[in-house]
């Protein structure tokens, strides 16, 4: 065999290895985009009104913005009585995830107590007037019925519970203000100013993404130090954390862990890595005068 065979050989091999790791890669790219990055919709104890929808929907604005000011249920019941159910109501629109019990009247009772309910379907459909955005949820009715039923928290109480979370000074639970996201033709990346790829948008918006001008510009934040920080179940191993602060993160194979004795004096650092986190499981605690 030649040496020129033998090489040609060698290329092919690593040319589909290459191919086959590329498509792994998207493969999980977009298995993590469909699993954290794909609306969700989660029922509430409406409290308000007697025909009340609650709810919390979430989805990704920065990617999809949209001014959400219509929610739609419809019933499709083609073995029952009525056979066919559609409500509309129309509230403010909301630019960001949001909460909200919504009052669907006489025929939203019409609509639950149909003959013939449980072989049906009910839809979802969260959508924006002026954007042309709309997101769907299709359940079994009978499944639509179990979600309602098992909805023990209120939209009050949900408030509440941000509102003490929020508020709570010394255990830091960070709000997400970037995410892990999917860039063309860069794959995954995160939104951050300092990650190259993103420098433009936050230029825009005023922000530091990575210029001394636009660092100028931004209100500055006081450091402070993390009396304790810890990686709760549920790590991914996306290695954000790890890129924004090596000396205080390590990813292994299937998990993080705290490097020992990690400098703790950066807190801001270490907020940064707890907001990038893509599945909230970086907490930490600031130290108390």
């Amino acid at each position: 065999m030649s040496t020129t065979t033998i090489a040609l050989g060698i290329s092919l091999t690593l040319v589909i290895g290459l191919v086959a790791g590329l498509g792994v890669l998207s493969l999980f790219f977009g298995v993590f985009e469909w699993v954290f990055g794909r609306p969700k919709l989660t029922f509430l104890k409406p409290s308000e009104f007697e025909a009340g929808f609650a709810f919390s929907f979430h989805w990704n604005a920065a990617k999809e913005p949209a001014k959400i000011n219509n929610l739609e249920v419809r019933l499709f019941n083609p073995n029952g009585n009525p056979s066919q159910v559609q409500i509309k109501k129309s509230f403010d629109p909301e630019s960001e995830s949001f909460s909200k019990e919504v009052d669907l009247g006489k025929r939203y009772i019409e609509l639950l107590g149909a003959q013939g309910f449980d072989s049906g379907r009910v839809e979802i459909i969260f959508s924006s007037t002026t954007d042309g955005v709309n997101f769907s949820f299709e359940y079994p009715a009978s499944k639509f019925k179990e979600l309602l039923n098992a909805a023990g928290e209120t939209l009050a109480e949900q408030v509440k519970e941000e509102d003490e979370i929020s508020w709570d000074a010394k255990t830091a639970i960070p709000a997400r203000s970037f995410i892990a996201d999917t860039v063309p033709g860069k794959g995954a990346q995160l939104a951050i100013a300092t990650n190259p790829v993103f420098e433009t948008y936050f230029k825009n918006m005023g922000g530091g993404g990575g210029s001394a001008e636009g660092a100028a510009d931004a209100p500055a934040q006081e450091n402070f130090t993390v009396e304790k920080v810890w990686i709760e179940p549920g790590c991914i191993v996306c290695n954000a954390c790890e890129d924004i602060a090596p000396k205080v993160f390590e990813v292994l194979a299937d998990t993080c862990i705290i490097r020992p004795e990690p400098p703790l004096d950066d807190g801001l650092l270490i907020e940064e890595a707890a907001e990038a986190c893509p599945v909230e499981v970086i907490k930490f605690t600031k130290v108390t005068a």
